[in-house]
């Protein structure tokens, strides 16, 4: 069990090979006086090797000279003979002392400022303003004021609506969110037209308020008019201008065209690998082999080890591991009736997608073509969907 491997550590022990034709009976009496023995092997008849802790090894001498076995000590081990192997090494000591004492020290500072967030975050925005704050990589810990620090963030830039800030061993992860910016309604009380938002073919128009200016069948494009808010009369001396209103529904078409090589280059690996360890401190970093990879072809795999933890803090300290496997190309001639399905699905999927809510899809169409081995999918799929927006009228 490991606690009882830590407690034999501690207390120390040490490693013998006893020698002799009464082996058993060696181990006999040792076990009748209480001489725990363990992690017993028999190399032979006359040979074995054993480990006993350091109160039962001065026990043994009784034992060796009744049994006339000869034992040797292969291996001292535990806390014990560390300590009186450093007595002697008092410079060891004290630099192994400082590096704790430089590496504790370092811990109190914030070496790496990461921002996560939605995508909609500039991570620069972020870490420009917290530079104009002082904070930056190299602050002590106890200089962050971080419900001030939030406070500032949420006061002095625009559009943020959620900051959360925590200290995670020698990094300040900064966390926010911005709120969702809805398009500001025009007020009923402002005079606007209904313009189309995209490229359609008319299907239907209802002008609930303002004049229809196209009929069905008509084709649009993006911006043009198809409600107008400016309403002319020969018994009015000026256009009046109104709010119009309506619905406008119209054809659109959605394409996806998507490519697939029919002959495939897959990459297999041959199991030749060759590792790379890099050393890094904070921002710098350092190759241990920095020679060229010796693969023409490859994929790389890289593992971060921390190698310091103290008191739950992540020092600024790992190593990260590169990998390089070496892959041979090999091509593989894809089953083009099957392509030709997968590709007709993933392109109808990816138009999907993107259709706005209330869209009636009306007919769907997918065409094949194959060019340098290449098959070539082209996905259209023709919908209804409402076309209008409002805009106001300059």
């Amino acid at each position: 069990m490991l606690v009882i491997r830590i407690w034999n550590y501690f207390r120390g022990y040490v490693i013998i090979k006893i020698e002799g034709l009464t082996l058993e009976r060696f181990i006999n009496l040792s076990i009748a006086k209480g001489i725990y023995l363990w992690d017993i092997i028999r190399y032979d008849y006359t040979t074995l090797e054993a480990k006993v802790g350091l109160k039962g090894f001065k026990s043994l001498r009784e034992v060796v000279k009744r049994v006339g076995c000869r034992v040797y000590i292969i291996e001292k081990k535990g806390f014990p003979f560390l300590i009186h192997k450093l007595k002697y090494r008092k410079m060891l000591v004290f630099g192994f002392a400082v590096a704790v004492g430089i590496i504790i020290f370092l811990t109190s500072f914030i070496w790496e400022i990461e921002v996560i967030g939605n995508e909609n975050v500039d991570s620069k925005l972020i870490v420009d303003y917290l530079t104009k704050m002082d904070i930056k990589p190299g602050i002590l810990k106890s200089e962050i004021d971080i419900s001030e620090l939030k406070r500032s963030i949420l006061r002095d830039i625009e559009n943020i609506s959620f900051v959360n800030m925590e200290i995670i061993g020698t990094k300040l992860l900064v966390e926010v969110k911005v709120r969702d910016i809805m398009p500001s309604a025009i007020r009923k009380d402002v005079p606007c037209n209904v313009v189309a938002k995209k490229k359609a073919v008319i299907v239907k128009v209802i002008a609930r308020n303002g004049k229809s200016v196209v009929e069905k069948g008509d084709i649009v494009k993006k911006g043009q008019v198809l409600i107008s808010g400016i309403i002319e009369d020969e018994k009015l001396e000026n256009p009046l201008l109104v709010h119009s209103d309506g619905t406008v529904l119209g054809k659109t078409l959605y394409v996806k065209e998507l490519q697939e090589p029919i002959i495939k280059k897959i990459e297999e690996e041959t199991g030749n690998c060759y590792s790379v360890r890099e050393i890094k401190i904070g921002n710098y970093s350092l190759l241990l082999n920095n020679k060229e990879i010796p693969y023409k072809n490859y994929i790389e795999d890289k593992k971060n080890r921390k190698l310091i933890k103290i008191l739950g803090y992540e020092l600024p300290f790992e190593i990260i591991v590169h990998k390089y496997k070496e892959v041979e190309l090999i091509k593989v001639k894809q089953n083009v009736e099957a392509l030709k399905k997968m590709q007709s699905v993933r392109g109808v999927q990816m138009i999907m997608n993107e259709l706005p809510k209330g869209a009636k899809v009306i007919s769907k169409d997918v065409k094949y073509s194959i060019e340098d081995n290449i098959l070539i999918t082209r996905v259209s799929i023709e919908v209804i969907e409402e076309i209008g927006e409002k805009q106001k009228i300059q």
